[in-house]
């Protein structure tokens, strides 16, 4: 069984690209069409998570929600190299073992790092 690759191949792929951008397409095209147009006063108002707006948006804001905000994506994409090794395990075998301790090393080493900073405590 060989894998040849001809472009009438990618013609299931083609396809259903034409089908996801022809369905976007018509379907913004009728939402704008058939779609009701009543311009009040309430949805021209600037509308966040459904919250009453409170003062000016242009006010300092703290730099604990960044910091911690960051930290969380960080920590979040390391987490996701676990997955490939999950999956792999028995064919790595102690290399990838090995490197995987490794890698959960420098993790942990970062982690600690920034709790002995205190970079996630909130109070000052």
């Amino acid at each position: 069984m060989s894998a040849t690759t001809t472009p009438f191949s990618y013609f299931p792929i083609v396809l259903q690209l034409i089908a996801a951008v022809g369905f976007v397409g018509v379907t913004m095209v009728a939402t704008h069409y058939l779609g009701p147009k009543r311009k009040t006063s309430d949805k021209l108002v600037t509308f966040e998570s459904g919250i009453e707006q409170i003062g000016n948006a242009r006010q300092p804001v703290a730099i604990k929600y960044f910091l911690t905000a960051i930290l969380f994506v960080l920590f979040d994409v390391e987490v996701i190299f676990f997955y490939p090794y999950a999956v792999n395990f028995r064919e790595l075998g102690w290399e990838g073992f090995l490197a995987m301790l490794m890698f959960v090393t420098f993790f942990m080493g970062g982690f600690f790092y920034i709790i002995r900073k205190g970079a996630l405590k909130w109070e000052d």
